[in-house]
């Protein structure tokens, strides 16, 4: 596995679907500390930069998160991170045209899961940068945002067209 991704012991089949036996994560999420205050970008990067390394993880796999969001993203109490909740998964799968599921928390979750096509890689980007605005400015980037390098990077993570996004998570890594 990833460093950044919880430990699955176990998955136990039941009639209400499946039961999944994971590490125990003691620390914050983004979320909780998003209500203190804001990041700095050096701090948004720091998390971001794990994330991505995360997301890398599971791009190369064939996967898919589709719910990057604050309540997402855990902050250990040795300050590594841990991107939670996999319910939204899916592995990418090039013969389909669009996702089967309509899945992800709406202001986070792009255009294509939402039945337009069907979500890839970019997909995770387009919440990343979602995210990135959150943790700087407190809003979503329809309200406004991020200035300077922060708000170059969101305005393109966020394009409605995948095609005008970065093509990768590494791409998008550099950018930071």
């Amino acid at each position: 596995m990833h460093k950044c991704i919880p430990t699955v012991y176990d998955v136990y089949d039941t009639d209400d679907g499946q039961l999944v036996l994971e590490e125990f994560i003691s620390g914050v999420t983004v979320g909780e500390i998003l209500k203190t205050g804001k990041y700095t970008y050096d701090g948004a990067k720091a998390v971001l930069s794990e994330i991505c390394s995360a997301l890398g993880f599971l791009h190369e796999n064939g996967f898919v998160h589709r719910d990057i969001k604050p309540s997402n993203i855990m902050i250990t109490a040795s300050g590594s991170c841990k991107l939670l909740d996999f319910d939204a998964s899916r592995a990418f799968d090039k013969n389909k045209e669009a996702d089967t599921d309509v899945l992800g928390t709406v202001g986070y979750a792009p255009p294509e899961q939402y039945g337009i096509t069907q979500s890839d890689a970019r997909s995770d980007i387009y919440a990343l940068g979602v995210l990135l605005n959150v943790m700087l400015t407190g809003n979503h980037p329809s309200e406004c945002i991020a200035p300077g390098k922060a708000g170059r990077i969101v305005r393109r993570c966020t394009q409605i067209n995948p095609d005008e996004r970065y093509s990768d998570i590494e791409e998008f890594k550099r950018s930071l």
